[in-house]
């Protein structure tokens, strides 16, 4: 399994300016190649292959180039190529030309031409740079990328390693919300942060100000970079709490059941908060830590009615939106959200147990299918009064 730590560099002022011109090396070299490619793409219909483009790079490259270590501009023509593969493939969208004040500036480095020296790493041409922290992956390294955020810069170590699977003997329902973030079929509800929220009013601030700087002037750049940084201690807020609970949630799970959410549309109705959130990204997170710690995850099907079905007898009724407890003539009075934590516990429970009632009609798929699926647990459906 390959994985990646990201690790804050500590350079000198020379060391970061080399930084800034390997990256604009690579920005280049990718707006060279992305011409060559549109330009052939009218006239023929067709896209040149990657050799035939980097023979012509190398003989029409200018001289400046060569100020630069050698993968700044090799990297690049496999990076488009691959970015047409998922365009044409309608995974992603066309490729684009890269600005430098808009585009994320990094470049690549093999594992041929750097070294790992306790705390310091080695590149070419530029000499050994400190890091903040040692990497703490043992396997071979496949390869780094250098890359700059909010005037710091980071270097991403990709490691193919083992890892021994460490996972809970839980099976957990989660239902994601907009009041609450995550409620388990436990009972237990998670709230997020939301730093969005909390730091949108300074952000407004901050906004407003550099709006009024002068284009091009030493004063603009300041303030450029003080809203660069607070964009960034925003989305870090995020993440670590992300990370955290997700790293929580698998390590005490053997499976984890989730709705399978339609978040464009959840955007459209309430905007900015489904961001603040980051649902796509904790879901993003939860499969592949899932993956590693072999650990299912079950996507259960979109039209499934978690929240409508009573978790005790079956039987199901139509909430409003206002409703906050989910009532049953049977006698059950139970929060929604913990109700639709425990309906979804139930699919994942008759799932693996082969249980013939969770509804034929519903296609819920493994998005990471465990080693482990096909031996018998005895589980029982849970109920909470």
């Amino acid at each position: 399994m390959i994985l990646a730590h990201k690790i804050q560099l500590d350079p000198t002022y020379k060391q970061a300016q080399a930084f800034r011109q390997a990256c604009g090396v690579a920005r280049y070299t990718w707006n060279w190649a992305l011409d060559q490619m549109e330009t052939a793409y009218k006239e023929t219909g067709k896209t040149p292959k990657l050799n035939d483009l980097k023979k012509r790079w190398n003989k029409e490259k200018p001289e400046w180039i060569y100020k630069t270590l050698k993968d700044a501009n090799q990297q690049p023509f496999t990076n488009l190529q691959k970015a047409y593969t998922n365009f044409f493939a309608k995974r992603a969208k066309r490729p684009t030309f890269k600005s430098r004040h808009k585009s994320r500036s990094s470049f690549y480095v093999s594992n041929d031409k750097f070294k790992l020296e306790g705390s310091c790493i080695r590149l070419p041409k530029i000499g050994q740079v400190k890091l903040t922290e040692e990497l703490r992956f043992f396997g071979k390294i496949m390869s780094a990328v250098v890359s700059e955020r909010a005037g710091r810069w980071y270097v991403s170590l990709q490691v193919e390693t083992t890892v021994t699977p460490k996972h809970g003997e839980e099976v957990v329902g989660v239902d994601f919300g907009l009041k609450t973030f995550m409620t388990l079929s436990t009972g237990e509800k998670i709230k997020a942060p939301e730093p969005l929220k909390k730091g949108l009013k300074l952000l407004k601030k901050r906004s407003r100000q550099h709006s009024r700087k002068v284009k091009g002037s030493a004063n603009r750049e300041k303030s450029r970079k003080k809203l660069a940084m607070l964009h960034k201690r925003i989305a870090d807020k995020r993440s670590d709490f992300i990370h955290k609970v997700t790293s929580k949630l698998v390590a005490r799970t053997k499976l984890i059941v989730i709705e399978d959410l339609t978040l464009t549309g959840m955007k459209k109705l309430w905007g900015r908060k489904v961001s603040d959130l980051g649902i796509a990204e904790t879901v993003r997170q939860l499969e592949y830590k899932c993956r590693s710690n072999d650990c299912g995850l079950l996507k259960a099907d979109k039209w499934f009615p978690s929240t409508q079905l009573c978790s005790c007898c079956g039987n199901q009724r139509k909430m409003k939106l206002d409703e906050r407890n989910y009532t049953c003539s049977c006698g059950n009075n139970i929060d929604r959200d913990v109700n639709a934590a425990i309906n979804l516990n139930i699919v994942g429970l008759a799932r693996i147990n082969a249980w013939g009632h969770e509804g034929s009609d519903y296609k819920h798929s493994f998005v990471v299918k465990p080693s482990w699926l096909n031996q018998e647990l005895n589980h029982t459906p849970l109920c909470i009064n």
